[in-house]
């Protein structure tokens, strides 16, 4: 299946706010991003640019705001970190492209639902560059290929701005995810780049690719490229 986003509902706007681009090149610790997010959010203002982080995390799993303990099924090393955005348990760690979305929602226009399908049709385009079908499904956020998870996305809307973002699944060991209900959904199977292409993409170059996508949107005024 097929969820096509309508048209309007991603209409670019006349006086498009400007955008910065954090491309982080090691493997970062979930705490830190987590509150250097909410420190970012609190302190901008109307003339603050929005901004995309893009990384790879340290192997962590993370819990929503109304996470359910259960959907953890087995305790193991990995440390879990209990956050304020949308959605069930997960997991990151490296070989997974994660994007945060530090945006203003009120200057752009944007209701949650529209964030929502913003980063589903980013990862189903991207997708298609590689001649991947991926789908977004209306009753469980995310992006699938053939049945199987392939994209996540959870998020925190405060005072009208946006943070935490989506995972896109690259070449990561799934063994974590094996350890909870991906999502709070039970049997539900992960897959990666990796198991669809032969020659699938690295992270460095789904980054690009993703910086590519953002300044072709239109939806932000000359992105400025920052690497970390």
């Amino acid at each position: 299946m097929n969820l096509s986003i309508p048209m309007d509902i991603l209409s670019p706007q006349v006086n498009t706010p400007s955008l910065i681009i954090r491309c982080f090149k090691d493997l970062q610790d979930y705490t830190t991003f987590f509150e250097a997010m909410k420190d970012f959010t609190v302190n901008r203002d109307e003339s603050t640019p929005d901004e995309v982080w893009l990384l790879q995390h340290q192997d962590v799993l993370t819990q929503g705001q109304a996470g359910k303990a259960e959907h953890i099924l087995m305790h193991t090393q990995l440390p879990v970190v209990h956050t304020d955005r949308g959605g069930q348990v997960t997991w990151h760690g490296k070989g997974q492209l994660v994007a945060y979305f530090l945006f203003d929602l009120n200057r752009l226009k944007w209701h949650v639902r529209t964030l929502v399908s913003f980063a589903e049709k980013a990862m189903i385009d991207l997708l298609q560059q590689y001649n991947i079908q991926a789908y977004a499904k209306p009753d469980a956020p995310g992006v699938y290929v053939d049945g199987r998870k392939i994209g996540s996305l959870g998020f925190k809307i405060r005072r009208g701005r946006s943070y935490h973002g989506l995972a896109l699944n690259i070449d990561c060991d799934l063994t974590g995810f094996q350890t909870i209900n991906p999502c709070g959904y039970a049997g539900l199977e992960m897959v990666r780049l990796q198991d669809l292409l032969e020659d699938y993409p690295s992270f460095e170059q789904l980054c690009h690719d993703f910086v590519c996508y953002l300044k072709n949107t239109n939806f932000f005024h000359d992105p400025e490229v920052k690497s970390e």
